[in-house]
């Protein structure tokens, strides 16, 4: 069986461990590699692979690690993956971390932006930005009324055809979701069953963007990194057939709270 989309954020490489278990930054691109090879072989050749990772600050000292640029090029230059674009996660909900540099000697700023690695099998993978679509602003409403008059911009540009509604403006590669989710459903009902939540969640509106962009009805999505099964749900609400992989029962456990059909099975 044949992917079209893997959809993931495995642990990050932090200086704290937590809970959920994470690798230490030294051995982060070895640890991932197994599961880079597997992810390539499986992709269909039009498949992507989208991979949320978070930077981190080394230990000791207020510069960030390059880990994440590291696993980057083995992904690229030695397992054979290419860099269908770079995208960000801009988390505005993210508290100021770490404490000692950003809140106590306040020599860094606030961190919130993570980095999601668009991958792919091929140099053309399967995508339709007009299935990501976001609202017009309101100045390019007014222009798709009053027309536009063809000039040359500052920047050397010249703009010369009339803009037409075509039913949306393209998003860019920041993606901004909060991840504020203490009152979600899902916390909600951890809450009532006396299940632990997952500490280390993604906002659905994340594997949302990714799974209408790069996918259709029908094509399988895969999270080898599942956690509470964000992925999970969010392809399911799409009609596309899914598979998701965590090694921690209790996770398992409380990741059914997101599926109405199962939750009380």
């Amino acid at each position: 069986m044949r992917v079209d989309l893997v959809v993931t954020s495995p642990p990050y490489a932090l200086h704290f461990k937590k809970e959920y278990g994470n690798v230490d930054k030294a051995a982060y691109v070895e640890w991932f590699r197994p599961f880079a090879c597997e992810i390539l072989r499986a992709l269909k050749p039009s498949g992507s692979f989208v991979l949320n990772i978070g930077g981190s600050y080394n230990a000791g000292a207020p510069t960030r690690s390059l880990y994440h640029f590291r696993l980057l090029l083995m992904l690229c230059d030695e397992i054979g993956f290419h860099l269908a674009q770079e995208c960000f996660w801009y988390n505005p909900a993210k508290l100021p971390s770490p404490a000692e540099w950003v809140n106590v000697r306040r020599v860094r700023v606030k961190d919130s932006v993570e980095y999601v690695w668009w991958l792919s099998k091929d140099p053309m993978p399967k995508a339709d930005d007009r299935r990501v679509l976001t609202e017009y602003s309101p100045d390019m409403k007014r222009l798709l009324v009053r027309g536009y008059r063809a000039k040359q911009r500052p920047s050397g540009h010249r703009i010369t055809q009339k803009f037409q509604d075509r039913g949306g403006a393209i998003p860019s590669n920041m993606v901004e979701r909060g991840n504020n989710e203490s009152n979600s459903e899902y916390i909600r009902l951890c809450e009532q069953r006396g299940l632990k939540p997952h500490p280390a969640r993604f906002p659905a509106a994340l594997p949302e963007f990714f799974v209408k962009f790069l996918s259709d009805p029908g094509d399988l999505v895969v999270d080898p990194f599942a956690g509470s099964n964000t992925t999970g749900a969010v392809a399911e609400s799409l009609r596309r057939r899914w598979l998701s992989f965590e090694m921690e029962p209790k996770y398992i456990e409380a990741s059914r709270l997101r599926f109405p059909s199962v939750r009380e099975q």
